[in-house]
């Protein structure tokens, strides 16, 4: 994980630092899927996407489907969102009462990838890596509209007529790798860390993530290259941490910073070369697991570091704990209060399910995956594949597939037997490949 707060060593992160100390971090919170649109979709909702049917980068989301921002809104809030949260298709706000700036990936057609091609190999290494500068770009421009937008709503004298939800959404830290000249200065190219890679493992990966390396181009970047990426994405995470401060900061001076949560939270990872990967779209941790910090001084409890492990899908069930919101829709998660308030939290903790689930739907691979981590284990489950399971105690890079093992039958079986309870690969084939024909036929109608 890559802040300070999360115990990176070199990245600097002093807002999202103070946030966590004044408030509750995470220490293992996983997005339910490890792509955008389906991720925030999700997120939106707070179930998971086999429930909504939002599979990947160009399925949008139902109109009708009730969100958080509709649930808030109902009981008396002004919901409001600035910058990106991938919404395709014609609405734009799902339930929201307006944008403050703007959605370049709401905006965008995105590439459809039907599983019935296969995996296609990429004709050329993935350019993010080569494309990695200082300098500036649409979506740096974008991103300081949405910081510049959500400040003045937030200091608005209106905010103190009436409860209020900002979702202030950023591109950063995303590729392209390039950010402006000071925060791409802040890291030396020759200080920045590389991913430890054991001589043989990629050799030795498990077939989806051969797959994947194949269809996204992900080569054997020189390292030159890869050190030049990381300072853009380093860098990134900075220039976002700077705009988390000034958000703060614009809360302290107009006196709302005592009675407004704050809540940190991503849609996905990045790989940042870690298993020769960069991007997202997988299980492993640098993709699927996610930084979360709550802060609200006021009510919740201020430095705890929580290790159970929790989901997206939780927090939206959080969120409406917090607003005192029914929830009118089906919810996935549960609510994280009992672990966040202020006071003992033994019993919560204890209590608590510890278990997280994310499935992948989308390009890069051509079968339906799924996730389900539970304590310290995690098992990976693709349709046809051989299973993995790690240990995250003993293996936190995830190097030693224990999928075939026999002294872990006790763990692996139970855990497929409850993920496979609940989710079924197969119908979901079909129900996936049938939305990627329609939508292929829709798109060629339409002459796009």
């Amino acid at each position: 994980m890559f802040s300070g707060a999360y115990g990176h060593p070199l990245v600097r992160t002093p807002h999202l630092d103070r946030l966590a100390e004044q408030g509750v971090l995470f220490e293992n919170a996983y997005c339910n899927s490890p792509l955008c649109a389906p991720s925030r979709m999700s997120f939106m909702t707070g179930r998971y996407i086999h429930h909504i049917g939002t599979w990947d980068n160009s399925s949008p989301l139902a109109s009708d489907a009730v969100t958080w921002a509709h649930l808030l809104r109902a009981v008396g809030y002004d919901v409001v969102l600035s910058g990106k949260q991938h919404f395709l298709g014609p609405d734009k706000l799902h339930g929201f009462r307006t944008q403050l700036a703007r959605d370049i990936h709401g905006e965008n057609l995105h590439a459809l990838h039907p599983w019935a091609d296969g995996i296609v190999p990429a004709e050329k290494p993935w350019p993010g890596v080569d494309q990695a500068r200082a300098g500036t770009t649409r979506e740096i421009e974008v991103d300081d509209l949405a910081e510049k937008e959500a400040l003045a709503y937030l200091a608005d004298p209106a905010r103190q007529e009436q409860p209020w939800a900002l979702n202030v959404s950023f591109i950063a830290p995303h590729f392209p790798l390039i950010v402006p000249q000071p925060y791409w200065d802040m890291y030396p190219e020759e200080a920045v860390d590389l991913p430890h890679i054991p001589p043989g493992h990629l050799e030795n990966q498990h077939p989806v993530y051969k797959r994947m390396r194949q269809m996204f181009g992900l080569a054997d970047f020189p390292e030159a290259d890869l050190r030049r990426a990381r300072v853009g994405y380093y860098g990134l995470i900075t220039y976002l941490d700077d705009k988390i401060g000034r958000l703060i900061e614009t809360l302290e001076q107009t006196g709302q910073m005592e009675n407004t949560v704050i809540i940190y939270v991503s849609d996905h990872g990045e790989m940042a070369g870690a298993h020769g990967m960069w991007r997202k779209s997988n299980f492993y941790e640098e993709s699927a697991r996610i930084p979360m910090v709550i802060s609200w001084p006021q009510k919740l409890a201020q430095g705890r570091r929580v290790t159970q492990v929790v989901s997206l899908v939780d927090l939206v069930a959080t969120v409406l704990d917090l607003a005192d919101a029914p929830a009118v829709a089906p919810l996935d998660g549960e609510s994280l209060l009992p672990l966040a308030q202020a006071g003992d939290a033994a019993d919560a903790l204890a209590e608590w399910k510890d278990e997280a689930f994310s499935e992948y739907l989308a390009h890069g691979v051509a079968r339906p995956m799924a996730m389900l981590r539970r304590g310290r284990y995690k098992l990976n489950y693709s349709l046809d594949d051989p299973v993995e399971l790690y240990d995250l105690e003993e293996d936190p890079n995830e190097f030693h597939n224990l999928g075939n093992d026999p002294a872990y039958e006790g763990i692996r079986e139970p855990m497929r037997s409850q993920l496979l309870s609940h989710w079924n690969p197969v119908e979901l084939e079909q129900r996936i490949r049938q939305s990627q024909t329609e939508r292929v036929l829709i798109r060629m109608s339409a002459g796009t």
